[in-house]
């Protein structure tokens, strides 16, 4: 894609980011300006400190007002904190509008991070009754704060957005990658992200079309996509919500494609929904989206929602919620597909080339320690450990309980004392997992202090509990690769 196909000419870019600049207009300037009251104040939608506290309009304060306020400004004060930015530019490039008898902001401009800008479209509760553009291009969400954080952020060669819509993943792309590849459906959409790219003096290669197919044949170390990924009929009204796609099939799509996307050793990771159909397994299902692709994979739901609420979210999201036609056929497709759920979630896969790839899909709605996409990589890095190790591996291994693990008891009190019930291992830190464990079980993690191989640990309990050691190392093995999986005990590493 032509770089010089955004919002703005080259110019005016260059003169928007100028502006930008003499204002101070990041987040830490617009916090300094505002103070913590009116800061916490427009971030619940109540913009009247902050209003009082940039009355006297000068540049900063009249960006804050026109772009963090959605408030119209006279036209020569606008022009002034936009300048050398100028009017007519602005007008044409839809930064500005005008309206009533001044000019409010065309585009939802967005300080983000320590030094950065996104450009997305002004989102439907900012401008109530005005239906949402076919392409509508959303700014930093739920969804895309999801997915920022759960990137494994580690150094590659070559990283690729799937769907990037305003271009904020590429952003945090670009941290990391030393190339960066951008696609998107819609044209209007690859016009916000080389704007937002040329903002902040980045230099990505946009291409246009669906999915994966302007980038067929070629592979990357990290793939990265929040696809319109709403479960539903297939109707098509918003490219951001909408793929087109019955059900929950992008998902299954996208882990198709997966194998040819990767490098070897690349990750991939997006976010999907899926179906929860009475008399299924959700996780057998979501399972069956890797069969055959050779793939490491991890898919954590974090969410689940009933298909009313589900409904009543998505067509509220794009200002439809009056219309009973769309919430009753979308409901109506749900019953006939016996579609009592739908989860929401995180899938990360990885292309290691082994024979025996690992998939876990399981419920992590716990909250976790952020960020999580350094919880994801630490997952793989153990699943790369326990692979390379047979029973006898895991037994020569020496193991050390994980810093800060927690144990947790209920008992009840009856007439010799208090009886353990339940006995429950739990680490404060991490993902926060949670593991019931019989007695042997806690014995072995309580001894695991580093210093002996598992091998002679398991003699020692074998003989504390009246059993061989054979018996316990055969019982044991797939009990610590658990334990390690889950990072309640760690192998020392010398």
């Amino acid at each position: 894609m032509d770089r010089h196909d955004m919002l703005l000419s080259p110019a005016g870019v260059d003169a928007l980011r100028t502006a930008l600049t003499l204002a101070d207009f990041t987040a830490n300037g617009i916090a300094g300006r505002l103070g913590s009251q009116a800061t916490g104040g427009v971030a619940r939608n109540d913009n009247r400190a902050a209003l009082r506290a940039t009355e006297d309009r000068d540049r900063l304060g009249t960006l804050i007002r026109v772009f963090i306020c959605d408030q119209t400004e006279p036209e020569p004060v606008v022009a002034a904190a936009l300048a050398p930015l100028g009017v007519d530019e602005a007008l044409a490039g839809g930064i500005v509008e005008r309206h009533g008898d001044g000019l409010r902001a065309g585009v939802d401009l967005e300080p983000y991070g320590d030094d950065w800008w996104v450009l997305a479209d002004v989102p439907a509760s900012a401008r109530p009754g005005r239906p949402l553009h076919a392409e509508h291009v959303l700014g930093i969400g739920g969804a895309t704060q999801t997915l920022i954080g759960a990137a494994v952020r580690r150094p590659v060669e070559t990283a690729l957005d799937l769907g990037t819509g305003s271009g904020v993943q590429a952003l945090h792309l670009s941290t990391h990658a030393r190339r960066v590849t951008a696609t998107d459906v819609s044209e209007r959409a690859l016009r916000f992200a080389a704007t937002t790219a040329a903002l902040n003096g980045q230099d990505w290669e946009l291409l246009r079309g669906d999915l994966v197919a302007p980038v067929a044949g070629r592979r990357f170390d990290l793939v990265v996509s929040n696809p319109p990924f709403v479960v539903g009929p297939g109707t098509t009204t918003h490219v951001y919500r909408d793929s087109g796609r019955v059900g929950d099939a992008i998902g299954a799509e996208l882990a198709a494609a997966a194998p040819h996307l990767l490098t070897d050793g690349g990750t991939m990771q997006y976010l999907a929904n899926w179906v929860h159909v009475t008399g299924e397994d959700w996780a057998e299902r979501v399972t069956g989206w890797f069969a055959g692709t050779g793939l490491d994979a991890w898919v954590i739901q974090r969410e689940v929602a009933d298909p009313m609420a589900y409904v009543n979210l998505w067509l509220t999201d794009v200002g439809e919620s009056a219309d009973p036609r769309r919430m009753e056929a979308w409901l109506d497709w749900f019953d006939a597909h016996k579609v009592e759920a739908i989860g929401f979630g995180i899938v990360s896969l990885r292309r290691t080339g082994h024979d025996r790839p690992i998939i876990r899909v399981e419920d992590l709605r716990q909250r976790v320690e952020p960020p999580l996409g350094d919880r994801i990589g630490e997952w793989f890095d153990r699943q790369d450990w326990l692979r390379d190790r047979d029973t006898d591996g895991l037994l020569a291994a020496r193991y050390r309980a994980a810093d800060g693990l927690q144990l947790r008891q209920e008992a009840t009190m009856g007439d010799d004392g208090w009886a353990v019930d339940r006995q429950v291992l739990a680490m404060p830190r991490g993902l926060r997992w949670s593991e019931e464990v019989d007695p042997l079980v806690l014995a072995l993690v309580g001894g695991a202090d580093g210093r002996l191989p598992l091998r002679d640990q398991l003699a020692l309990l074998a003989a504390a509990h009246d059993v061989t050691p054979d018996e316990l190392a055969e019982a044991a093995g797939p009990i610590v690769a658990h334990l390690v999986e889950r990072g309640l005990v760690e192998p020392v590493v010398d």
